[in-house]
C-alpha cells in the first residue's frame, strides 16, 4: 500500500512506503551545510532529531562549511563532534588546499567518484556501528559543472565494492541539472537505497519512492543563512549580477534553516520505506 501525507513540524512533507514487518535504520540526510550559521544549524537539529526520531546515522554535505567554499580539518572535525558520521563534498571539495593532507586518512570523508583514480581520497565508505551498516556514495554530475568522468559508470563501479558490504546505500549526486539527478536515480533503482541530490542549496518538492525500492528527491536544500542568497550576503550576489564586476562572497547573517532528508530503510533488503523532507528555520 502506498500512502502520500503532509506532517507538520517547521515544514515536514514526506512520502511514505510500508513493507509490514521490515526493521529500519533510521537515517538523516543533511543539505549542503553553508558556513559557521550553518554549522551551528546542524548541531542544534542533529541533537534534537536523534532524540525525536532515533537517528541510526547522520551524512550531511559539507562542501561549504569551511567559510562557504570547502572544508578543512578543522571544521570536518566540529561537524562529526556535531554528530555527523560521513561527509560528502562536491565542486568544491578541493577549495581548501589543505584537505589534501587529511582526506586520505579520513574514511569518513568522500568526495566525488568520478573525480580522476589519482586524486587524494575516496569515493564511497562504509560505515557501521551497533545499528547496521551503510554504504555512502559521492558522485558529482556533468551538466554545466565540471567536466570529469561519467558518474553512471562511476556509480557501477563503486556499487560492485559497497554491494558486497551492505545492502543499505545513500547515493549523494552533486549536480546542477534536475534531469541529471533523477536520470541516476533511475538508472540505480533497486540497486541502491537512497539518491540524494545536493548543490543546488533550493531544496525540491519531489521526494518519492520508486518502483524498485529506491528514495528519491532532487536536492536536498541548504543548511544555512535564510535571508541571503544560497547563503551569501544578498547586496554582494545583487551587485555582482548588476555589475557584472568580480566580488569576495561574504556568508549572510540572519536568520538559519535546516534542510534535510529523512530515511526509514529496510536493513534487509536495502529499499526506502520512507522519505521525507525537512525544512525548518532554526530558533523560531
Amino acid at each position: 500500500m502506498i500512502t502520500r501525507f503532509l506532517c507538520l513540524y517547521g515544514t515536514f512533507s514526506g512520502f511514505i512506503y510500508r513493507n509490514g514487518g521490515c526493521t529500519v535504520l533510521n537515517i538523516l540526510f543533511i543539505g549542503d551545510i553553508v558556513g559557521n550559521p550553518g554549522r551551528k544549524a546542524a548541531k542544534e537539529m542533529i541533537q534534537r532529531l536523534k532524540k525525536e526520531r532515533n537517528i541510526d546515522f547522520c551524512i550531511a554535505n559539507g562542501e561549504n562549511s569551511a567559510g562557504g567554499s570547502g572544508i578543512t580539518y578543522v571544521v570536518a572535525q566540529e561537524l562529526y563532534k556535531s554528530g555527523i558520521d560521513v561527509i560528502t563534498l562536491g565542486n568544491h571539495t578541493w577549495s581548501k588546499r589543505e584537505i589534501t593532507n587529511f582526506i586520505d586518512s579520513d574514511k569518513c570523508i568522500v568526495r566525488p567518484a568520478n573525480y580522476p583514480e589519482e586524486l587524494p581520497g575516496r569515493g564511497s565508505t562504509v560505515i557501521s556501528n551497533d545499528k547496521g551498516k551503510v554504504g555512502v556514495l559521492n558522485l558529482m554530475g556533468r551538466i554545466y559543472m565540471d567536466s570529469i568522468d561519467c558518474p553512471f559508470k562511476a556509480a557501477d563501479r563503486e556499487l560492485i565494492a559497497l554491494k558486497a558490504q551492505t545492502k543499505v546505500i545513500i547515493v549523494d549526486m552533486h549536480a546542477e541539472a534536475t534531469s541529471e539527478k533523477c536520470a541516476l536515480a533511475w538508472h540505480l533503482d533497486g540497486r541502491v537505497s537512497c539518491v540524494i541530490g545536493t548543490h543546488t542549496h533550493v531544496q525540491t518538492a519531489d521526494e518519492r519512492i520508486l518502483p524498485c525500492g529506491t528514495g528519491f528527491i532532487s536536492d536536498a536544500g541548504m543548511t544555512g543563512p535564510y535571508e541571503g542568497i544560497i547563503g551569501v550576503n544578498r547586496d554582494i550576489v545583487i551587485n555582482k549580477f548588476l555589475t557584472h564586476m568580480p566580488n569576495r562572497f561574504e556568508i549572510a547573517q540572519g536568520p538559519v534553516q535546516f534542510n534535510a532528508v529523512y530515511l526509514e530503510i529496510d536493513d534487509i533488503s536495502g529499499k526506502t520505506v520512507k522519505i521525507e523532507r525537512i525544512n525548518t528555520i532554526v530558533g523560531q
